[in-house]
């Protein structure tokens, strides 16, 4: 059979064709110019890089247990939770939390007393440690202490977080004064000041940030204040919790100010961040990366922004640090070049149990730096023994559910 020349160029036409429009077998590191599903046009431009291994804003976390913390063999009367951004001054590191010390474990607002608390961070008070390595810490004690009455903050003050601004040291922090879950957590940003790490601390005992006009969604609270300088400015950014019990729903917003001291003006673009419980920032090349852990559609992502204020998904991780306070050497030098993040301390919650609830706090390390390339914290997913899930398994209330269904199916037959 004779076949024409035209019709065999045809077919090798076709064919080139359909191998030029085939995915390549080794994964471009550019976008390549092919037709693209949704996927892999997300791919390529939702995420810094196409794998993780080349993404510098996706990090594992690795935790290791502190060194020279007490917690009353964990009977719930101690707690340390809620850590600031560690700094490095005076040859040594310094970390700031929430320190609570009481006769008893939280018992609810109903059964608080003055000295028994309704929640973890109720009659706390602000404390301190410092550290030459970053793994033992010596506690240094009180911070900030809880200021008479009728002061704010007189019940409980706590979620500190660190400003150094000119060469002073500022520290922002919620003041209770009422037992928590009273009032939806109804609490103010407060500020002290001080010319040292070490204090001593003056309380202005002036709300810092006020809460938003009602029906707003900043209404009654503004939790875990957390200031970076970035373009000449201080960015306080801030959680609230909205819509009300028992479906809390948890953003993170942005107040600016250029001096400490206030007068702290709101980002019109409130919430800024659409997911995340504590608050988490960090200066990265030209822009902030933010760690939204847990509530929300976007939790367990890690997040970028180059103006400071819109966000978009950078990585999706595992395991992240709760209420994270990194080492963040360029925090507050207004850097045009953020170098990024290996560690920090973040805490545990729930340590044995709700009847002696407590938090410890705990070191994380990861590679979120632009100056470290550490492939043992890029791989993507970690591996679990069965009895990390069997933890997660069914309440009383769906296991009943269950029962009933297959019930219910025996009685079709």
């Amino acid at each position: 059979m004779k076949i024409h020349t035209p019709i065999i160029a045809l077919f090798f036409l076709i064919a080139c064709s359909a191998s030029a429009q085939s995915f390549p077998y080794k994964l471009p590191k550019e976008k390549p110019s092919i037709p693209l599903s949704t996927s892999m046009e997300r791919n390529y431009d939702g995420y810094l890089a196409p794998e993780p291994k080349d993404n510098e804003l996706y990090s594992q976390f690795k935790y290791t247990e502190l060194k020279g913390l007490d917690y009353n063999n964990h009977d719930g009367t101690i707690s340390r939770r809620d850590p600031s951004k560690v700094i490095f001054e005076n040859g040594k590191y310094y970390v700031w939390y929430t320190y609570r010390h009481t006769a008893t474990p939280p018992k609810g607002a109903a059964s608080a007393t003055e000295t028994i608390p309704s929640a973890d961070w109720d009659l706390a008070e602000i404390w301190y440690a410092t550290s030459k390595d970053g793994f033992t810490w010596k506690e240094q004690g009180v911070a900030i202490p809880r200021p008479p009455k009728p002061n704010l903050g007189h019940r409980s003050v706590s979620t500190a977080d660190i400003l150094k601004w000119k060469g002073k040291y500022y520290m922002y922090y919620q003041g209770f004064s009422e037992p928590s879950g009273t009032r939806g957590d109804d609490c103010p940003v407060l500020m002290s000041y001080a010319t040292s790490p070490d204090g001593p601390w003056t309380a202005t005992n002036k709300i810092v940030i006020p809460n938003g006009a009602k029906d707003t969604w900043d209404q009654y609270s503004i939790h875990d204040p957390y200031p970076l300088v970035y373009k000449g400015k201080i960015y306080l950014y801030y959680k609230s919790d909205f819509v009300g019990r028992p479906n809390l729903v948890r953003m993170q917003g942005l107040a600016t100010a250029e001096d400490p001291f206030g007068p702290f003006t709101k980002n019109p673009l409130n919430p800024v961040l659409n997911s995340g419980h504590e608050t988490t920032l960090f200066p990265f090349k030209t822009g902030i990366a933010a760690l939204s852990i847990r509530d929300g559609n976007e939790h367990n992502t890690i997040q970028y922004s180059e103006d400071g204020i819109n966000f978009n998904i950078a990585a999706i991780t595992e395991l992240m640090p709760d209420a994270a306070g990194p080492f963040i050497p360029d925090a507050f030098t207004d850097t045009k070049d953020g170098r990024g993040i290996t560690w920090g301390i973040s805490h545990f919650t729930s340590v044995n149990g709700w009847d002696t609830n407590h938090a410890v706090l705990t070191r994380f390390d990861c590679d979120l730096s632009l100056d470290v390339d550490d492939q043992g914290m890029k791989k993507a997913h970690v591996y679990h023994r069965p009895e990390f899930y069997y933890k997660q398994g069914l309440n009383k209330e769906q296991q009943e559910r269950i029962r009933l269904q297959n019930e219910a199916l025996k009685e079709k037959e």
